[in-house]
């Protein structure tokens, strides 16, 4: 039971960071590789504001969304807009462009070395629940997992804003020719997209660590959690993410000489039979 309770809170990390790639490429057909900074970027500030300025953990949250998500705004406003109707191969070369300023940044300002991340007394203790030991941390990233996701599922699927933005991606001029300002949600949109990035990145600084590498060594995990899910699908991103936390943790507890590779097979299963993903859409024939 602990294994499973950590293999949850693992999958549920794992949307927490990747559900902002999930809204950019699947939302907006923008494939974003710098996700990953933006994620660092929350970390460092959450890390900057405990540590050296003694704000509380739970308060840097918020403080961490906004700093990335105004980054986003800059960056859409002055770059990546540029390239929303570029081929996917130009996207990819220029964030991973991104990647590695970001990376170098970081190393300048902060050295290579891990930081370090102290919790609130309130987060760092366990509760001891049916023969399994539940750290409080992790039953905290698991409530914020699921309001996360249920608040998101509402704003794409059951508000205005959410209309909007499908048909500004389906048909941007048919979009403003109905008064729909497509600038404008694209760039909120994107920002939500890096906002989500930095809460995920503050967030797993306890289980995953937090160092300049960060993008690079992560990125590969929330590509996955969007091919399994489906892309811009969030219920997908979710279920997607549950379950390649429960077979990495799993794996990795019960057959250690190959559990890292079990989140890839399931990934190559998965994708052999369902290659839009779980709830992905059937590409058209």
């Amino acid at each position: 039971m602990t294994v499973l309770f950590d293999g949850i809170a693992s999958g549920l990390l794992l949307f927490l960071i990747s559900v902002g790639l999930s809204v950019t490429l699947g939302l907006m057909n923008f494939v974003n590789l710098a996700h990953g900074a933006f994620a660092m970027l929350g970390g460092y500030v959450c890390v900057v504001l405990l540590n050296r300025y003694g704000v509380p953990f739970l308060a840097t949250l918020p403080i961490a969304m906004i700093v990335s998500a105004l980054a986003g705004v800059v960056l859409e406003r002055t770059l990546y807009r540029r390239l929303y109707g570029a081929p996917h191969l130009d996207q990819v070369l220029f964030s991973i462009g991104l990647v590695f300023m970001s990376i170098s940044t970081a190393n300048y300002f902060f050295g290579d070395h891990q930081q370090p991340l102290h919790l609130p007394p309130m987060l760092s203790g366990q509760f001891h629940v049916a023969g399994a030991d539940i750290g409080a941390y992790r039953l905290f990233l698991i409530v914020v997992g699921l309001v996360l996701a249920g608040g998101l599922q509402w704003l794409v699927t059951g508000t205005k804003f959410g209309a909007s933005l499908r048909a500004a991606v389906d048909n941007p001029r048919i979009a403003r020719g109905l008064g729909i300002d497509v600038d404008r949600v694209f760039v909120v949109t994107f920002a939500l997209g890096s906002a989500l990035a930095a809460l995920g990145g503050a967030l797993g600084i306890e289980m995953l660590g937090l160092d300049p590498e960060f993008p690079i060594t992560y990125i590969v995990y929330f590509l996955i959690v969007v091919a399994v899910g489906g892309s811009g699908n969030i219920k997908g991103s979710l279920i997607a993410s549950l379950i390649l936390g429960i077979c990495d943790v799993e794996g990795k507890y019960y057959v250690p000489q190959i559990g890292a590779f079990v989140i890839y097979l399931v990934m190559v299963v998965t994708l052999i039979f369902r290659p839009q993903g779980l709830f992905g859409r059937m590409a058209a024939k």
